[in-house]
């Protein structure tokens, strides 16, 4: 495997970390990208992990994507590109985390809102600033209508403005916010909690969320119930997990 140029990969038996570390504020480009896509892929086929944490390294997160790569010469290659990450983050049946440390614009707001769980330091910047060039983020128009509702996503859309850590979650788009001090630790107490259960049950859980997605309630409960009843309920773990909290002892997990 040949060495990556724009990030820093670290890797257990239950966590992947992801930092984006192209100076000065990690500004995606297309040979970035590829890097992060074949990073994401490989963390997409393998079934021992549990968590998948994504942040920046110096002071921000990510500023954006390369605008020397909107030109017409670079559009096609850049968009398909940038649309293979949220392509294989869909795939990732683990919580990921984006760890968001700093300035988190545009592109870089795209790829931490595609994310399941985003936690921003008070000092965390956010915003869409696109349209003050003359563009707007494709994948931003597709997700904050979910997160936020479709008022509020066209507002942060068409007026470019930057958001506070406090003021992204009260709209609804971060999860936590954590003092500067006190960010790091936050971030490894959400992992810490995630990497007590079972990996297969990790995914049990998460793909149980998204099974029901754009089906009417009543479907929804069926699918649940029977995804509940003929998978989860047929797993080894989930039946150690049943027979440890009887005999109170901690569960033995075997992926299975």
């Amino acid at each position: 495997m040949a060495d990556l140029e724009f990030l820093t990969i670290e890797k257990d038996d239950q966590v992947a970390r992801i930092t984006l570390n192209r100076p000065k504020h990690n500004v995606l480009n297309i040979p970035m990208m590829n890097e992060l896509n074949g990073e994401l892929a490989a963390i997409a086929a393998d079934a021992s992990l549990k968590c998948v944490v994504i942040t920046g390294d110096g002071r921000s997160f990510c500023a954006g994507v390369e605008v020397s790569d909107h030109a017409p010469c670079n559009v096609e290659e850049m968009v398909a590109v940038f649309n293979r990450i949220f392509e294989l983050i869909n795939m990732i049946d683990i919580p990921i985390i984006a760890a968001v440390n700093g300035a988190c614009l545009g592109g870089g707001m795209e790829v931490a809102i595609a994310c399941d769980i985003v936690i921003a330091s008070q000092r965390a910047i956010f915003g869409q600033p696109e349209i003050k060039l003359g563009f707007f983020p494709p994948y931003a128009a597709l997700r904050l209508p979910e997160l936020v509702g479709p008022a509020k996503a066209i507002e942060i859309l068409t007026t470019g403005k930057n958001y506070t850590a406090k003021e992204a979650r009260k709209l609804g788009f971060v999860s936590q916010v954590a003092s500067d001090e006190e960010f790091s630790e936050v971030v490894e107490k959400n992992i810490k909690e995630i990497c007590y259960a079972s990996p297969l049950i990790i995914r049990l859980n998460k793909r149980a969320v998204k099974r029901h997605i754009g089906t009417n309630f009543f479907q929804g409960v069926d699918l649940v119930s029977n995804y509940f009843l003929n998978t989860l309920m047929k797993t080894e773990d989930t039946l150690e997990g049943i027979a440890s909290f009887e005999e109170k002892r901690k569960p033995v997990w075997k992926n299975k």
